[in-house]
């Protein structure tokens, strides 16, 4: 138990609600956590020592401070109330455990919903195709605690000696893939499969995007389902696919129709589609690519910088690296032993990924450098150095009939 410093503060306010942790605070201001707080209906009746604002914030610091204690990660966040007089009580371990629960997954993920867009201006560098703003889908999975709930929840992968070692979950992201800010998620057992997940995302699509995506996402109802969101598609298919050539165009690709399951044979009701096939010779690679895009005009869009392009979908690879590898740190797990708190957790990653995302932008924008050419590693430590330092007093208003003793 951590020693306990008495504090007087004034009437109906307490330290713990003052809490302020450098870059997360600024891309998530307390009055924004309150209002989602207060939508999702986890608000308070009486003074808590871990109110839901400053839940969220912790939830956000064990995501950025991965692999750390409960109890050393609520240190970090009270550091910066001393004063010399003054000191912020450290929970337990059991009462974060206890108000993780309280609070749940909704507040995190309205945060999200709230938060987390497109970050890339006409200005930023590798962002923009032409007058598209390139945006890509895909998924990854990440290892759970070993725990039943888990398991039963979330399932886990087989291998040759039979079953993994850990439950997975499966999430889905769409992310813009000059910034790599991640603006729409799903998160699923590991049975769903990364189309069906993904279904979940195109509400986040606008026209004005090119949204690529890999082989494995293609299938017509998903295909119509991402085009009736105004967005232009360029995604890769399978080579194996039957492609009627209608019209050869000018730069070597060809207009082509795909038709839903039910009228493949009969060629009933065709949506017509842009095929660009291409092989990297400059690699030795014989390999025969071929991308389907709505994009009909090869004026518009030739073939070889679609080609070229599609080079950009290997962005998401690395922004699902960023979070797996470096931002929870390789060969670890989630440490959440239940389901609502596997999905917290993860909401919480994507959060504070997006904060140091849009730092990366903003600090490269003012001074005219492509986002890809900063080091998310070194800014993730500089982040990391600067929340003890920067933990500091924010104003906090209080509600009228609020218990200003402990819960």
């Amino acid at each position: 138990m951590a020693r306990v410093e008495q504090v007087k503060s004034p009437a109906g306010e307490r330290l713990s609600d003052r809490i302020a942790i450098g870059v997360l605070t600024r891309a998530f201001p307390s009055q924004l956590i309150d209002e989602v707080v207060a939508e999702t209906g986890r608000g308070e009746l009486r003074s808590r020592l871990l109110p839901a604002r400053v839940v969220v914030y912790f939830v956000l610091a064990m995501c950025l401070f991965f692999g750390q204690p409960y109890e050393e990660v609520a240190r970090l966040l009270g550091d910066g109330l001393r004063d010399g007089r003054r000191s912020w009580r450290v929970p337990t371990t059991a009462a974060i455990g206890r108000a993780r629960r309280r609070l749940g997954v909704e507040p995190l993920k309205v945060l999200f919903a709230r938060v987390c867009r497109p970050v890339a201006v006409p200005q930023t560098a590798g962002a923009w195709y032409r007058r598209w703003r390139l945006v890509a889908v895909d998924g990854t999975t990440l290892d759970l605690a070993d725990t039943a709930e888990n398991d039963s929840f979330f399932g886990r992968p087989g291998s040759g000696r039979g079953t993994g070692a850990f439950p997975q979950a499966r999430l889905v992201a769409l992310a813009e893939c000059g910034t790599h800010a991640v603006f729409g998620a799903a998160v699923g057992p590991l049975s769903a499969s990364e189309p069906v997940l993904s279904r979940q995302l195109f509400g986040g699509l606008r026209t004005g995007m090119l949204l690529l995506a890999d082989r494995g996402f293609y299938g017509f109802e998903l295909w119509q389902a991402a085009r009736a969101t105004g967005a232009d598609l360029l995604w890769r298919m399978r080579k194996s696919a039957a492609l009627p050539v209608v019209q050869v165009l000018a730069d070597g690709s060809y207009l082509s129709t795909v038709h839903a399951e039910k009228d493949r044979k009969s060629r009933r009701n065709p949506v017509q589609v842009r095929v660009i096939e291409y092989t990297l010779a400059r690699t030795g690679d014989a390999t025969v690519y071929r991308l389907l895009t709505t994009l009909l005009d090869p004026e518009q869009a030739p073939a070889k910088e679609l080609a070229a392009l599609y080079a950009q979908r290997w962005e998401i690879e690395t922004t699902l690296d960023e979070i797996k590898t470096h931002q929870r740190g390789p060969k670890l797990i989630l440490r959440s032993r239940y389901p609502w708190g596997v999905e917290q957790e993860i909401y919480g990653f994507l959060l504070v990924h997006h904060a140091i995302r849009q730092l990366m932008h903003q600090a490269a924008t003012g001074r005219g450098l492509d986002p890809d050419r900063l080091s998310f590693t070194r800014s993730l430590r500089i982040v990391r150095r600067q929340v003890p330092a920067q933990a500091a007093f924010s104003p906090r208003q209080t509600r009228p009939g609020t218990d200003p003793h402990p819960g």
